[in-house]
């Protein structure tokens, strides 16, 4: 009986280490070719009080549109970016009067790699403008550099994973397929826009979906068509959710640039810009990204100028409907010969998805300056909507 237990154990054991554990898929697992993702969100939010002390209401208004395109092939990755702020205020103060101000800036980059596919040195074109109630002047600058790294959208994987635990949870499906049939539906994702063009905005989903129920049919988890429930579970996670894009990677970039005009009326100078980027999907719900930018002028009455700018985000999907946004901006400005400016901004916000394209938001900001007349820390509890254009 002891030699039959043993002989058992030994085959199990040895069965174990035959066939090896099959691993989930990750995002990391996305082989990508060529992908583009577009967000575009336009929010507002407004606050109306009057404290004791207050000899009329105050108010204040807060409007941000922004919008982000990235296209990605082998050989190039295009980038577009557009944001403005705008805003409307009053004190409480006797007399106080309106107030309003505004930003806007966009700018347009071209990273082009030496070697087609590769993820590493590229030269790089890039332009910019912005525009401040705060000064007569425009911010313009054009530059070229080069850069080393690439930065991979697998937002197109989310959705396919996101896909494949849906339809099983359901029970339209059985298993998990292959890493290779992830890819295959992650790619068909990505060619929604594809889709949309070849067969018309009114039909295109049903070519599309149909497309990834062949590739799920085809990897043996799905017996036949997709019931019904199944067709409706796959268009309320491709069409109806808004998964925040994903994305993984770096990029280090260094230029020179043309500075045509900017806010502080330096005018036709030449200048240096150093950039990086990080950004990892920490778990299919929660993405981390970090922007960093340092800008100086080579100008002999700022000699010594310079700006930077770094930009942390932490986003997690609490569920389907719910999304938790953490940033922390540090923006510190060096002034030649006089006082340098730090700025601190903390803000954390939940969004809550009202429809497919309407989202109602919460956020708790802190604000702290450091080296203007107005120094301290300005707190504000915020509620408003979010509007998702694209």
């Amino acid at each position: 009986m002891k030699q039959k237990s043993l002989k058992l154990a030994v085959l199990v054991a040895m069965s174990a280490i035959a066939i090896p554990a099959t691993a989930d898929v990750t995002l990391y697992d996305y082989t990508e070719a060529s992908s583009a993702f577009e967000d575009a969100y336009l929010s507002a939010s407004a606050n109306l009080a009057r404290t004791r002390k207050d000899a009329q209401a105050s108010y204040n208004l807060d409007v941000n549109g922004n919008y982000n395109k990235v296209i990605s092939t082998p050989k190039r990755d295009t980038t577009f970016k557009l944001n403005a702020d705008g805003r409307v205020s009053r004190s409480g103060k006797k007399n106080a009067k309106k107030e309003d101000a505004y930003t806007i800036s966009g700018s347009s980059t071209i990273d082009t790699y030496f070697r087609e596919g590769s993820k590493g040195a590229f030269w790089f074109g890039k332009v910019s403008a912005g525009k401040s109630s705060e000064s007569k002047d425009w911010d313009t600058a054009l530059g070229v550099g080069l850069g080393y790294g690439r930065v991979v959208n697998v937002t197109p994987m989310a959705k396919a994973i996101r896909l494949v635990e849906a339809l099983n949870y359901r029970g339209s499906i059985h298993g998990k397929p292959s890493k290779a049939v992830y890819n295959k539906i992650a790619n068909i994702i990505a060619r929604e826009a594809e889709y949309a063009s070849k067969h018309g905005r009114k039909d295109y989903q049903k070519y599309w979906i149909a497309d990834i129920e062949s590739a799920l049919r085809g990897s043996g988890v799905l017996a036949g068509n997709l019931n019904a429930a199944g067709v409706l579970q796959a268009r309320d996670v491709l069409v109806d959710e808004r998964i925040s894009t994903r994305k993984y990677g770096w990029k280090v970039r260094a230029g020179l640039n043309y500075i045509g005009s900017n806010f502080s009326g330096i005018k036709n100078k030449p200048g240096l810009e150093l950039g990086a980027e990080y950004h990892r999907p920490l778990s299919n719900r929660t993405q981390f990204s970090n922007e960093a930018v340092l800008t100086t002028v080579f100008d002999n009455k700022a000699s010594d100028a310079y700006k930077f700018l770094n930009n942390m985000t932490l986003t997690h999907e609490v569920d389907s409907r719910i999304d938790w946004e953490n940033a922390w901006t540090l923006q510190y400005d060096k002034i030649d010969g006089g006082q340098d400016i730090t700025t601190n901004t903390l803000s954390s916000t939940f969004l809550y998805e009202l429809t497919n394209s309407l989202d109602y938001s919460i956020q708790a900001k802190a604000t702290h300056t450091n080296g203007t007349a107005n120094d301290g820390t300005d707190r504000s509890l915020n509620m408003g909507i979010r509007y998702r254009l694209k």
